[in-house]
């Protein structure tokens, strides 16, 4: 067994020499910018004639690359290469395995920045956005493979004198891994190698928006010898790829984050029992919030004000653990309205490779035209206080926007915006900050900001979400400290980064033997 885990540091960008070594990465990375990139099918590369091109959010002009695109003939191939490969990884030792993503942990810390500034160019982070994810993404690895060495040993049973049990997790079978755009290393590399750890083999189909980030993680895997099959690639359209791989009745589970709409939709089809399939497939989904900051008479506004300005505009607003809605005590409503308006009007909004930004793009046209659409309904349910307008027009870049008298049953305090606009809201209690609160369909994250330990223990009782903080942001959950997952149709509660989150990749086994 190795070291006790332990998360992984920051890189300090206030240290100069730290952002001139980033620099540097990002020019050697936009040089190597426009190639073209295979699908990889049971170790096999084939490009094929239908590509699609990754831009970069902040420069609409800059291509990122050019990615072949799967059909249904290939997602077949991918499956069944993914079955092939099952008879023999299935039996691999645990530990073994382990050892695959603790050396991919140990390339990925040593190139760090080169994952980073990939992130910077096609998924418009931030470097201190995009150093989080990698260092995230290292945490993954090194968690799940000391995860699946515990899981390894023998497990606590009730002694019998009569007979010798034992329990053994033994792995699903063929795997499918929908990652989102919005974490495209480190929700994708968790993903994919805690199914991998376990002892399934994947197929894997990167979000659109960000698919190279994701071929640069499967070159990645090749370099630690990952036996051919193991992890399979294939980007393409979901309505044809991923329903087909969804579908088929060689998958054995499903594993998906992003939007409510598209997590129903796969619920919804994997329950359908195929031809030949064997199983009922299991499927693990995250699928977003609508996550709200309570901030209590008493509170200590300073915290307030930062709480709410790094959850509601970190990345633009582009998380599912994003602050959308800021329920505020009536007796401090207009000082921390005011105060976190002015703090968001200093924040800088460009390019997310300049050191000193603090905002960057929207992912594509789609999720910008969306969220002006949402600036626009809000205008009509509450008053723009900060905002409302975009950017740079080479770019997807819009305003961090705060709304202000914002009625608790509006769409902007309902429906998730996925964007930098947040809603404030007045309550005249906190019993009925707490109401407000849970007046949603989600149920991801949310957090409280107060002095009352009477309240704090009603909200520990009351508030209904998976990750519930006190008087910290609501953003920026830790592998193994802050396991991550939600209530209702936040998805399944499915807790990625906690101890019991490769119970969901694997079946556990009793044999009794009688002597």
């Amino acid at each position: 067994m190795r070291t006790e885990f332990r998360n992984e540091s920051f890189v300090n960008f206030k240290d100069e020499r730290n952002n001139a070594e980033y620099d540097r990465v990002l020019e050697q990375t936009e040089a190597g910018l426009g190639k073209a990139y295979p699908l990889i099918i049971g170790g096999e590369r084939i490009m094929t004639e239908t590509k699609a091109a990754s831009i970069n959010p902040a420069n609409k002009a800059q291509v990122v690359g050019i990615v072949s695109q799967a059909d249904v003939q290939y997602a077949e191939q991918a499956i069944q290469a993914a079955a092939a490969a099952f008879e023999t990884w299935k039996r691999t030792d645990p530990s073994e395995r382990a050892r695959y993503l603790f050396r991919a942990a140990a390339i990925l810390r040593r190139r760090r920045h080169e994952f980073s500034a990939l992130m910077t160019i096609e998924a418009g982070k931030t470097r201190v956005e995009a150093d989080v994810e990698t260092a995230e993404a290292i945490d993954f690895l090194e968690f799940y493979g000391r995860e699946m060495q515990r899981l390894s040993q023998p497990q606590p049973l009730t002694v019998s004198q009569e007979e010798e049990n034992e329990l053994y997790y033994l792995p699903l079978g063929v795997g499918v891994i929908i990652p989102p755009w919005n974490f495209p290393l480190a929700i994708m590399a968790g993903m994919t190698m805690a199914a991998v750890v376990a002892g399934n083999t994947v197929v894997l189909k990167p979000a659109s928006p960000t698919p190279v980030i994701a071929a640069k993680f499967m070159a990645l895997l090749e370099e630690v010898g990952l036996p051919a099959g193991v992890v399979n690639f294939v980007p393409g359209p979901g309505g044809e790829v991923g329903d087909y791989l969804v579908d088929h009745p060689l998958t054995r589970f499903v594993s998906f984050t992003g939007s409510r709409d598209v997590g129903l939709r796969i619920n919804e089809r994997a329950a359908k029992t195929q031809p030949g399939q064997k199983w009922i497939k299991r499927v693990v989904a995250e699928m977003g919030g609508k996550d709200a900051i309570i901030v209590d008479q008493d509170a200590d506004l300073d915290l307030a004000v930062d709480a709410i300005t790094l959850s509601a505009f970190g990345f633009s607003g582009q998380k599912c653990s994003a602050c959308s809605r800021v329920i505020v005590h009536e007796k401090v409503y207009d000082t921390v309205l005011e105060r976190v308006a002015e703090r968001a009007s200093r924040l800088t909004i460009g390019a997310p490779s300049a050191a000193g930004t603090d905002v960057g793009p929207v992912i594509d046209e789609k999720a910008y035209l969306k969220i002006q659409e949402y600036i626009e309904i809000g205008k009509q349910e509450g008053r723009l206080v900060l905002g409302g307008g975009t950017g740079d027009p080479n770019g997807f870049f819009i305003e961090p926007t705060i709304f202000a008298d914002v009625d608790p049953n509006a769409r902007i305090s309902r429906e998730e915006i996925f964007g930098p606009v947040v809603a404030f809201t007045k309550a005249q209690s906190f019993d009925e900050a707490l109401a407000f609160a849970n007046n949603t369909d989600y149920g991801l994250t949310g957090a409280v900001i107060s002095r009352s330990g009477a309240n704090l223990e009603k909200a520990r009782r009351e508030f209904f979400v998976g990750n519930l903080y006190f008087n910290r942001k609501c953003t920026g959950a830790l592998v193994g400290t802050h396991p991550f997952g939600g209530f209702n149709m936040s998805g399944t509660d499915s807790k990625a980064g906690g101890r019991d989150y490769l119970l969901l990749f694997t079946q556990a086994k009793l044999v009794a033997e009688r002597f």
